[in-house]
């Protein structure tokens, strides 16, 4: 890598989110600020946040838990859980202005345009109404279909998620069902309205290997024949690997680095990238090896450091990371990340101010 692509920041990226609003993208999100207001201070749980997604697009966002991955989306939504509160940035969605919309126009959004598949679908789906109920609801609240319309629609949709025997699934219970099921309903849910966009927080977790497989290929199977984007929040990088076309890692409420799945797999440039794609075992390694973990904890993010987050934790960490937060370097025109080790140019010129 040259000097000139190493000073090369944020600001100036093409692929970078820009002050501005771009018509082109579905979702611009644009140095949003979100914290939670307790009694103990002020949580800082996003920090300078900017991604985007583009129409028929697959973003994943990965990172460790409480790296700010569910409130990025959640705030998309306007979902944002009591006492939180976004305090600075632009959110754009399908040519909405999120920061300026009343709640009575979120909901009408809500559903409608953005869907959401949340974590467990054991706790979001009401136990006392039927699946059927809990479909029709959807459907009726935000299209001017009749109830048997509707009922129509919700067997259509269970069958589209490869549901079988239909009709006897609206009449049962989600307890009846198996989590994977379950799953299947949640994502019936929410393409009950054909949205552009649906958020995946981590639809996986709570299901064992082979259903999560199931479930990301039907995801995958769905996004092609509608057409809609899709942000898939997970920790696990083994999940984005085949599904998504870009990934952003978060850590801190920070995008340290964001890039096509290939660049990120293959040429992961920040060292907290590096030591996610480090921890993932090796099935095809002839002797057994330890995994190398990230050692440290999380940053307490009631005092968040000067610097970048990941230093107290990072093997490459130098005196300045610890001072001051660098600006990103973009190794493509897509492909850019927040560390001091890849943008040296602006590293020696603060040498040498010092000097």
């Amino acid at each position: 890598m040259n000097k000139e692509q190493n000073t090369v920041s944020a600001a100036s990226a093409a692929e970078v989110p820009q002050n501005i609003h771009n018509p082109e993208y579905l979702v611009d999100v644009q140095h949003e600020r979100l914290s939670f207001f307790t009694p103990a201070g002020e949580v800082k749980a996003l920090n300078d946040v900017s991604l985007y997604v583009k129409e028929g697009e697959v973003l994943g966002i990965v990172g460790e838990s409480g790296s700010g991955k569910s409130v990025t989306a959640y705030s998309l939504m306007g979902l944002t859980a009591y006492p939180g509160r976004i305090i600075g940035g632009d959110l754009w969605f399908n040519g909405h202005h999120i920061n300026k919309m009343s709640e009575r126009e979120m909901r009408k959004m809500r559903g409608n345009e953005i869907s959401i598949i949340f974590q467990d679908p054991m706790t979001s789906l009401n136990p006392v109404y039927t699946i059927g109920d809990q479909i029709r609801e959807v459907i009726l609240l935000h299209t001017g279909k009749s109830k048997k319309e509707a009922n129509d629609r919700a067997r259509e949709l269970l069958s589209l998620v490869g549901i079988n025997e239909p009709d006897k699934r609206l009449k049962q219970y989600p307890h009846e069902l198996s989590g994977g099921m379950r799953q299947r309903v949640m994502i019936a849910i929410a393409l009950a309205c054909e949205p552009k966009l649906l958020i995946a927080d981590e639809p996986t977790t709570a299901l064992d290997v082979t259903i999560q497989a199931q479930i990301l290929e039907l995801m995958m199977d769905l996004k092609r024949k509608l057409g809609m984007a899709i942000i898939l929040i997970t920790h696990d990088l083994g999940v984005v690997a085949g599904t998504c076309d870009r990934i952003a890692v978060m850590y801190a409420g920070k995008v340290v680095e964001s890039g096509p799945t290939d660049d990120i797999f293959y040429h992961p440039a920040h060292e907290y990238t590096k030591g996610l794609i480090a921890s993932i075992p090796n099935l095809n390694e002839k002797e057994h090896k330890r995994l190398i973990p990230i050692e440290g904890t999380p940053v307490d993010m009631l005092n968040p450091p000067a610097g970048c987050p990941f230093a107290p934790r990072c093997r490459a960490c130098m005196k300045i990371c610890l001072r001051s937060m660098p600006e990103y370097t973009h190794l493509t025109d897509a492909h850019y990340s927040a560390c001091w080790l890849l943008n040296k140019a602006a590293l020696e010129g603060r040498e040498e101010e010092k000097a």
